[in-house]
């Protein structure tokens, strides 16, 4: 089925030609002017992607991407300025899970989504699964049930609603139990090589999981922090 990509930026001329292109390479495209009015349509009814410009009237990227966590899992790439270096990882700490320069290249553009829909599909297989597993298998460590080909999650049989790069995070660290994995570990496993990430983002990652999971079962415990080394996931 050909992928739905919402765009969100404010510049019409953005709009038109993105649109243009995206739908010339096979995608859908639902087109938004702020973040106010993404938000109405979203929040109701995901596309498989979304391009936020950060810099919005109404309700900016920054704003969108933080509601759009609270209900949804769908993958976001971020539109920023070359200037804007702040804002680039404070939107991946918060949930992105790429971002872009502007001006940017539409086919790099393209390229980018095309990668992230990519992930998004890798997140449905085992990674570094044993040669007796299938790369489909249900992942089960006590409460916690991983099922790569329908990227759910659940604990103590309750929904957890992760994001992609959250999912493969979760999916590095449960898959040995009681293996230590560091940050540059878990940075190749939920991102691509030519997305610059620092350990402050995978932190906040691993701050997110915990608080999902907390959300259903305060007690949560699984995923441990080894100080100066990385984290691991306990049997829970």
């Amino acid at each position: 089925m050909t992928a739905s990509i919402a765009l969100v930026d404010d510049d019409r001329n953005i709009l038109t030609s993105v649109t243009i292109a995206l739908e010339a390479e096979g995608f859908r495209v639902r087109t938004y002017p702020d973040g106010q009015k993404a938000w109405d349509a979203l929040s109701k009814n995901p596309a498989d992607l979304a391009v936020l410009d950060i810099k919005m009237p109404r309700m900016d990227g920054m704003e969108l991407l933080r509601k759009l966590r609270e209900v949804s899992d769908m993958p976001v790439i971020f539109l920023t300025s070359k200037d804007e270096e702040i804002d680039q990882l404070l939107g991946l700490r918060m949930g992105a899970d790429d971002y872009i320069g502007k001006p940017f290249s539409q086919r790099l553009l393209i390229e980018r989504i095309r990668a992230l829909l990519r992930r998004v599909e890798m997140s449905k297989q085992e990674p570094d699964a044993e040669p007796e597993e299938e790369s489909d298998a249900v992942m089960v460590r006590g409460n916690l049930v991983l099922d790569p080909m329908r990227h759910s999650v659940t604990w103590c049989d309750k929904d957890v609603t992760l994001t992609v790069t959250e999912f493969l995070i979760l999916q590095t660290l449960a898959q040995h139990l009681g293996h230590v994995k560091s940050r540059d570990q878990l940075m190749d496993a939920a991102y691509t090589d030519d997305v610059y990430v620092d350990d402050r983002t995978i932190d906040s990652h691993i701050k997110r999981l915990r608080k999902k999971f907390r959300m259903v079962d305060d007690s949560f415990t699984a995923i441990e922090t080894l100080y100066g080394v990385g984290y691991r996931y306990k049997d829970g």
